[in-house]
């Protein structure tokens, strides 16, 4: 009686959670796009109409779950210190990743391979935009993120100056409320998104492009597995979390990105879980949308082995002082690498273009298989974010204790 009792309920468990029907429309849609990549192609809209709809949850939440955090702590120097703090761990953990990269591709040498197999694709949009310096007054532009941070963080200050404070947080937590409760209905959607958005992929680049490049490809998912269980791992260990638990814990998340390779169709419900898990509102408004411009911990990681993979590839040797330029400059530009599509490749030109001794032809060669690898950076992303929250929450006291 209990064995088909617990039966039932693992059944039950199975056939109700969100997890398994993302994971079955991931497998549906590389199925589809291998086997008949014509028809996948054409699903392209469901994946894309899919993050569309979650991108219209971002600027809502980031700006309530700020201005509900800012008014509701009471301490600006707090807030402040809990923005400051984010940087600096943003900027440490981003060029710890550029490093790892870095040396993990001097060691592997991914890009000794023959050129001759590899499938060359049209890289000049990338490459034309090279030589001009980043703008960060463009970035902040064209990053709608930053922007409803910004007003937010203004926002938040005025209400707490507010002799109507009680009443504007207690109507703004209505509004919240209400929000995420749409929210979780279009989270419904999420096997829809991840398959039209996988089937697109597969179909479009086709499985037979990772064969040439399969060594790069592994190396950049064989360095974004240690960064993640072993650096993420061990920052975590310090402040009483585990990795396995946290990943866990937002396993339907990193499917999400894994099938529709958007960081940003995961936001906003990573934001409501990491408030479950016990970090303040104040926190989460805080850290997540500012690490999503500037704590991309993936992207650090490809774009440091993009450029060493590149100079193998021409065999083109590269002195100590061309190394620590190569990490200097993307110290910078890879905090740009965020908001725009394509600005990850251009972010890489510029380097290259800055250091003159790599080709900056040889983006063609990566066009073809970065698709495949920008779930990796994705996840990687969009993990660091959700371990830079617990770190600083739970630093700044502002951590309930929770089952993570």
């Amino acid at each position: 009686m209990n064995t088909i009792t617990q039966k039932k309920t693992w059944y039950h468990t199975v056939l109700t959670n969100l997890t398994f029907y993302v994971l079955i429309a991931i497998i549906a849609g590389v199925l589809l796009g291998h086997y008949a990549p014509s028809t996948a192609i054409k699903t392209e809209w469901i994946g894309k109409t899919f993050v569309d709809i979650i991108k219209l949850f971002i600027a809502p939440i980031i700006f309530l779950t700020i201005v509900l955090g800012i008014s509701s702590i009471g301490n600006l120097k707090k807030v402040g210190r809990i923005g400051i703090k984010s940087l600096i761990y943003f900027e440490v953990v981003t060029t710890l990743a550029l490093g790892i990269g870095i040396v993990v591709a001097l060691l592997v040498q991914p890009g000794n391979i023959d050129r001759t197999g590899l499938d060359l694709q049209d890289a000049s949009k990338f490459t034309k935009q090279a030589g001009s310096s980043f703008n960060w007054i463009e970035f902040f532009k064209a990053n709608l993120t930053l922007q409803v941070l910004l007003v937010a963080i203004i926002v938040g200050i005025l209400f707490n100056y507010s002799r109507h404070r009680l009443k504007l947080i207690h109507l703004f937590g209505r509004i919240s409320h209400y929000v995420f409760v749409a929210l979780k209905y279009v989270m419904y959607l999420a096997p829809l998104g991840a398959f039209g958005g996988m089937a697109y992929t597969v179909g479009k680049f086709g499985l037979q492009t990772l064969v040439p490049l399969a060594k790069l490809m592994a190396c950049v998912y064989l360095t974004m597995f240690v960064f993640i269980f072993f650096v993420l791992g061990s920052i975590m260990r310090y402040y009483g979390f585990r990795i396995g638990a946290f990943l866990k814990s937002i396993k339907e998340e990193l499917l999400i990105v894994l099938g529709t390779s958007s960081s940003e169709a995961a936001l906003p419900s990573i934001m409501r879980k990491l408030e479950k898990m016990g970090c303040s509102k104040s926190v989460v408004g805080l850290v997540i949308p500012t690490g999503y411009s500037f704590n991309l911990d993936g992207t650090s990681i490809y774009l440091s082995m993009a450029a060493i993979f590149l100079a193998q590839l021409y065999n083109i040797h590269l002195s100590a002082g061309e190394l620590l330029t190569i990490l200097l400059i993307l110290m910078l530009t890879s905090k740009g690498a965020a908001g725009v599509t394509g600005s990850g490749f251009i972010v890489l030109a510029s380097t290259l273009a800055a250091i003159k001794t790599i080709p900056l032809e040889g983006l063609a060669f990566l066009l073809g298989v970065d698709k495949f690898m920008s779930e990796a950076r994705a996840i990687t992303n969009i993990i660091g974010n959700g371990v830079a929250t617990l770190v600083i929450a739970k630093s700044e006291k502002e951590y309930v204790e929770a089952e993570v």
